[in-house]
């Protein structure tokens, strides 16, 4: 029995085709965009995170020093670098030591520091721009540079 397909078997192949496109236009109509980067959208990420922030801070080394940190890259206590808790990493800061107004620039590459009180953990060489290595802490403002 071999020859052309006969009427109801083309009718079902025909309904069988347009049941699946009509799937597909539903489907597709049901996707809803992205929203529009708008002003509240901005407004809303601006106010979660904020621009300043004003605590205590310490400084990590030499047993840090080689491993990875949770950016990935190595811990390298020469750099001026910082961990937080939260802040995205590769965020950019000014930090200030409200002791004695000494300001330095760091990149954020770590999490930390896992001490209650405490705002940001700095490499040694950012503890010596700020001239806080022999207090280990000190109180210090961070203003989110570039984020």
């Amino acid at each position: 029995m071999s020859g052309s397909p006969g009427p109801a078997t083309r009718r079902g192949e025909e309904l069988a085709a347009l049941s699946l496109l009509l799937i597909v236009a539903v489907c597709g109509c049901a996707v809803r965009p992205p929203p529009a980067a708008d002003a509240t959208v901005v407004t809303r990420r601006a106010a979660a995170r904020p621009r300043v922030e004003v605590g205590l801070a310490s400084w990590y080394g030499e047993p840090h020093d080689g491993r990875p940190t949770a950016s990935g890259e190595i811990f390298d206590m020469t750099q001026l670098t910082a961990a937080h808790r939260t802040l995205p990493l590769g965020t950019r800061l000014r930090v200030v030591n409200l002791e004695n107004g000494r300001a330095v620039r760091v990149r954020v590459n770590d999490r930390g520091p896992y001490v209650a009180g405490r705002i940001l953990d700095l490499s040694r060489r950012a503890a010596d721009v700020l001239d806080m290595v022999e207090q280990g802490i000190t109180r210090v403002r961070l203003e989110i540079v570039e984020g």
